[in-house]
C-alpha cells in the first residue's frame, strides 16, 4: 500500500485529528498528522485535540505516549474568525474545483487547502512528500457562502 508521510485536515473540535493521531501513534512508521485551525483559536483547538487524544488512546490501550510533537495545529489558515474565509480559503476553494474538481467550503475544508497549497509551495511540505488530503464534507455550506464567490 501506499505510505502517507502527511496527513493534512481541518481541525476545530479536535475528534478527527485526535483519532488519527492515535491510531498512526500505534504504527511503527512516523507521521505527521497537521490539524488546520478552523477556529481561529489555536490554544483551544491544541486543548480539545489534545484531550480527545489522550482520552482515546486510553479507551484503545495505546502503549505508546502522546507526546506534544503529536498534535500539529497550524493557525495560519483559520482566517479572521470561524466561518469567515478569507481570500487564501477563496482561492483555494477555486483552485480546487478548477483543478482537480473538488468542492471544499469557506468553513472546513477551503482552509485546510488553503493550509496545503501554502504548505506545499513553501517547501514546508518538501517535494517527494506523500500526502494525504482529508476531505470532511461542508459543501452544503457554500449556499450560505455565494456571495464570496460573486
Amino acid at each position: 500500500g501506499v505510505f502517507f508521510d502527511t496527513i493534512i485536515t481541518a481541525t476545530c473540535t479536535g475528534s478527527t485529528q485526535a483519532g488519527m493521531v492515535v491510531g498512526f501513534r500505534a504504527q511503527e512508521r512516523a507521521r505527521r498528522v497537521i490539524g488546520i485551525d478552523t477556529a481561529a483559536n489555536p490554544e483551544m483547538t491544541r486543548r480539545a485535540v489534545t484531550k480527545i487524544a489522550h482520552a482515546t488512546a486510553e479507551l484503545v490501550g495505546l502503549k505508546r505516549e502522546i507526546r506534544d510533537q503529536d498534535v500539529i495545529i497550524e493557525p495560519r489558515w483559520a482566517g479572521p474568525a470561524y466561518g469567515v474565509p478569507d481570500e487564501a480559503t477563496i482561492e483555494a476553494i477555486r483552485a480546487a474545483a478548477r483543478l482537480e474538481g473538488m468542492i471544499t467550503d469557506p468553513v472546513y475544508e477551503g482552509k485546510s487547502m488553503a493550509g496545503l497549497i501554502a504548505l506545499a509551495r513553501s517547501g514546508e511540505i518538501p517535494r517527494g512528500s506523500r500526502v494525504l488530503y482529508v476531505h470532511l464534507g461542508g459543501a452544503p455550506a457554500l449556499n450560505a457562502y455565494y456571495r464570496a464567490f460573486s
